[in-house]
């Protein structure tokens, strides 16, 4: 679906507020721009859905501000539900992902979007998409604010996306490195020297 969808493409950015510049070498996103995308992306799946009832599984942590952006914009009847994983702590990956949060709400034969903070490599979407469908839903579809497509993310497509960003670490709008700056209100680059050589996202 994400094929016939036009995603802005962000390739570089302004100078960080002073008091970040010593940490963030770039906002690659601005506040205002995340929020004229994230009512955009709403409308795209209010068209979709059409009235239906939606169940909205979000993941944990760093969907946090995104997920409450994008369904404040959304008018369908909705419930709400998380799954928890952790495939690194501090910024370093572990090299497995671990289930933190299973989901309470009963998803068969409904209608379900997933959301997540940033399609990178693929895996974790991947993984929980797949528990998913084992649930038996009447449709699921994946919504996330960010995907890096140089990183090899083949394997899982996203229905709708906010953002294509390039192949850098960003932290902000519920993002963080080692649980720092989630409550940035934009999406800002890490310097090189702030990240260890393993930091990834899975």
């Amino acid at each position: 679906m994400s094929g016939s969808r036009s995603v802005p493409v962000v390739r570089c950015g302004t100078k960080p507020p002073a008091v970040w510049r010593r940490e963030l070498a770039e906002v690659l996103i601005s506040k205002a721009r995340i929020a004229r995308r994230v009512a955009h992306l709403a409308q795209e799946v209010q068209r979709d859905l059409g009235k239906q009832e939606l169940v909205v599984v979000a993941l944990l942590n760093g969907t946090v501000l995104f997920l409450a952006d994008l369904i404040r914009h959304l008018s369908v009847p909705m419930r709400l539900d998380f799954i928890g994983v952790s495939s690194y702590g501090n910024g370093r990956s572990s090299g497995n992902l671990t289930f933190t949060k299973e989901l309470r709400l009963d998803v068969k034969g409904r209608q379900v979007l997933l959301v997540d903070d940033i399609l990178d490599t693929g895996r974790t979407l991947g993984e929980v998409r797949r528990r998913l469908l084992k649930l038996r839903p009447a449709s699921l579809r994946i919504c996330v604010f960010l995907s890096k497509p140089s990183r090899g993310q083949g394997r899982i497509e996203a229905d709708y996306t906010g953002f294509q960003i390039p192949d850098q670490f960003v932290v902000g709008y519920g993002m963080d490195f080692a649980e720092r700056y989630r409550n940035l209100p934009f999406v800002g680059v890490l310097k090189p020297k702030a990240l260890p050589g393993s930091a990834v996202r899975a």
